[in-house]
């Protein structure tokens, strides 16, 4: 299989402990259609996370796909400003030099963001049940309500 950058031809390594397609020239991986959920599922609080891919502002790529050799879709990945290639035959992804490490710094960055947002629901969550279970923060409520004088 050849580059669909520059033609160089592929060579097969272990990244992430996926098998996938490097180019040597321009450093660009190929990864079947698979191989990116394996990705992203390298980021360690993933487990038990939704992975599906979310592509955004589908455009006509620059590449074809080097599968099949019909033109590839160029998208933002998650609606973050990383552009990836895949083909329309799901063949795979084209992530060019330095987009793998990308990929998973944006699903860390997720998976931080839901943990913040579950967290803050549980902190809220927490906080009503005081203002509705007694004790000192009733009594100060009760107050405003006639109850405490």
């Amino acid at each position: 299989m050849q580059c669909p950058r520059d033609g160089a031809d592929l060579a097969v390594e272990h990244h992430y402990g996926i098998e996938v397609d490097h180019c040597p020239t321009c450093n660009g991986r190929w990864l079947d259609h698979h191989e990116l959920d394996a990705l992203e599922a390298t980021v360690e609080s993933t487990k038990g996370q939704r992975r599906a891919m979310v592509q955004y502002s589908n455009r006509d790529s620059d590449i074809n796909c080097p599968v099949c050799g019909k033109r590839m879709t160029a998208f933002n990945y998650r609606a973050y400003d990383l552009e990836l290639d895949t083909c329309r035959e799901e063949h795979g992804y084209w992530l060019d030099s330095g987009e793998e490490g990308r990929v998973r710094d944006i699903i860390e960055d997720r998976i931080r963001g839901l943990e913040r947002a579950a967290g803050a629901e549980a902190a809220w969550g927490s906080f009503l049940s005081g203002l509705r279970g007694g004790g000192k923060r009733s009594s100060f409520f009760d107050r405003f309500r006639g109850g405490g004088r």
